[in-house]
């Protein structure tokens, strides 16, 4: 099984990349599921239910998500309408949606860090007590786990060695170079990396966020309306039978202007 996970999709810049690389790509890799995290694909904050539907219709599978799911509000009537979008497993129970899926007979779960992120439930007891009492779990596991500090996502990937397929962080938007099958057979990378404006700084515009670093006034970064872009993507081989990793590898692609 071949499953390609996507980093964090900025905005328009963004959206407009996905369309462009990975129908293309989902013919040349032979993909059986793209994941794609989506909760910055609304201008860079958020995501509607129409941002999703244009993922969707770009050849992505799955979306999840992070901290930043709830910041356009009417998503909220839409994460138990079927549309196929996560929120993180260890946001309280009661919140809307799920942290989890089966999606082609992959189990996919989104998770969520605490240090420098947000006041959340663990996320390291959220998915011990879902692998626990998950009936009927199937062999392929694949976890986005959405998190700032490196260290945190290193310790969920030795964590979830050997009872997930894959695991992959988000939120960074700057892909990491450490993407290696573990001695479980876990697949991991710290981060995917993003798919946006290229010149920018972390997808927003430069000016933006320098005004805020030099002058510590909280300006909101805007995204860039044109330029080059990047798609920032791994790629998971995996055995079906066994749900061990066999390989793992950085899928990247620059474009000097999304079609």
């Amino acid at each position: 099984m071949r499953v390609l996970m996507i980093g964090d999709v900025m905005g328009r810049p963004g959206r407009d990349t996905v369309r462009a690389v990975l129908p293309d790509l989902r013919r040349e890799l032979d993909l059986d599921l793209v994941v794609a995290n989506g909760e910055n694909a609304a201008g860079g904050f958020g995501i509607t239910a129409k941002t999703a539907r244009q993922l969707l219709a770009s050849g992505v599978d799955v979306i999840t998500s992070g901290n930043h799911i709830w910041d356009k509000p009417e998503i909220v009537d839409h994460m138990d309408s079927g549309l196929p979008i996560l929120r993180p497993l260890n946001y309280p129970a009661a919140a809307p949606g799920h942290g989890h899926a089966l999606f082609g007979g992959v189990l996919v779960i989104n998770l969520i860090g605490r240090l420098f992120v947000g006041n959340f439930d663990c996320p390291f007891a959220a998915v011990d007590s879902l692998l626990a009492d998950l009936p009927d779990r199937p062999s392929v596991v694949i976890v986005d786990f959405h998190a700032e500090a490196t260290a945190e996502k290193e310790a969920m990937g030795w964590h979830l060695d050997g009872r997930v397929s894959a695991l992959a962080g988000t939120h960074t938007h700057v892909p990491t170079a450490d993407a290696r099958v573990l001695p479980g057979g876990s697949a991991y990378v710290t981060d995917l990396g993003m798919v946006g404006a290229s010149n920018s700084i972390i997808g927003g515009e430069i000016e933006g966020f320098l005004e805020r670093f030099l002058t510590q006034m909280p300006t909101k970064a805007k995204i860039p309306k044109s330029g080059p872009t990047q798609f920032n993507s791994v790629l998971f081989e995996i055995d079906e039978s066994t749900g061990r990793a066999l390989s793992v590898r950085r899928v990247d692609r620059f474009l000097q202007q999304a079609n």
